[in-house]
């Protein structure tokens, strides 16, 4: 009768209720799931930090924040759970391990950034309905949601090139691991062997953390004057808000000197004098649109797989060069 299914009269409703409500009867939730066969929780597994955190880490509102919070309010409308573990993707067997156990307690999984094997994914796959967030678009065995990571990275160096005559660039690249990293990266390979008399002059491997923007940097700063970049494209904007940092440490005019562009479009990013110019990536729609699949695969575990790109903006700030009147965001394509 709690539950509205049993026929009763409304009188004795009534009163049943009343008596809950004196009493401040909750209904036992894990009885309820063993009845509906459901724990009414999905998992979301991401990437544990990779590098010492800086100030920018501690500052918040990175990746997988605005990820969560998208997932967060999917799951607020049906009153979901939410259980939240970080991985190491440099112990693969042991985030496999914990994979397994953290499978047994949800309904599904949200996995970020390609933490175990397609052979791992697989298995899991076949014990819980799995969704990646940022992962790789050929995963045959999970439904992926991602940025258009080439479109956003060809309209950074396109506006470097064509509207700044920025021709040496230096890449900081994130992490091999990471899906959007090995993507971004093909794609500015790509992108500036499209542009005549553009060249990359070297690239350093950074981790999607702010101190790889400051590592790199010194690398750079190591060089003979006549042999560094005017340009320096970041993967993420944590690695170009230290990247500036570090130039501007160094009395290395930004963007006069050299240019640098990131992408996410981080809020922290935007109050950096002068202001990141960067790709923004609907991060919190990201973890809308993979929430909403998974408790659709749930539901309906035979559905079609599903690979979705969202679209990515330009965001035309300062640190490229542009002025203050020429701020805007640029829909990619």
């Amino acid at each position: 009768m709690v539950h509205g299914q049993d026929r009763v009269r409304p009188s004795t409703r009534a009163r049943v209720l009343e008596v809950i409500e004196a009493l401040g009867y909750v209904p036992d939730s894990a009885a309820q799931s063993m009845v509906r066969q459901r724990k009414e929780v999905i998992g979301l597994l991401a990437v544990e930090s990779r590098s010492p955190d800086t100030d920018v880490e501690q500052q918040g509102l990175l990746f997988i924040e605005e990820v969560l919070r998208g997932v967060e309010a999917s799951l607020g409308e049906i009153e979901w759970s939410l259980l939240i573990a970080l991985l190491r993707d440099d112990d693969p067997a042991g985030a496999y391990r914990r994979m397994q156990k953290i499978s047994a307690k949800v309904d599904g999984l949200l996995i970020a950034e390609g933490i175990v094997s397609s052979e791992h994914l697989a298995r899991v796959a076949a014990r819980v309905p799995v969704v990646l967030v940022a992962g790789s678009p050929g995963e045959p065995h999970a439904d992926v949601f991602g940025v258009d990571n080439r479109a956003g990275t060809r309209a950074a160096v396109g506006h470097l090139v064509e509207r700044h005559g920025r021709t040496r660039l230096f890449e900081i690249a994130g992490p091999p691991a990471a899906p959007d990293a090995r993507e971004r990266r093909s794609a500015l390979e790509e992108a500036v062997a499209a542009h005549p008399g553009a060249t990359l002059t070297g690239s350093f491997q950074g981790w999607f953390a702010a101190l790889s923007g400051q590592l790199a940097v010194r690398e750079i700063l190591a060089r003979p004057q006549r042999e560094r970049p005017d340009a320096i494209v970041c993967a993420n904007d944590q690695m170009a808000i230290g990247a500036i940092r570090e130039l501007q440490t160094a009395g290395v005019r930004v963007p006069a000197d050299m240019a640098v562009v990131g992408f996410d479009d981080m809020h922290a990013g935007a109050l950096l004098n002068p202001p990141l110019t960067t790709v923004r990536q609907p991060m919190r729609l990201l973890g809308e649109r993979a929430c909403a699949r998974l408790l659709q695969r749930i539901a309906q575990p035979a559905l079609p797989r599903h690979v979705e790109r969202l679209p990515a903006e330009l965001v035309i700030r300062e640190s490229c060069g542009c002025g203050p009147g020429e701020a805007g965001a640029v829909r990619t394509a």
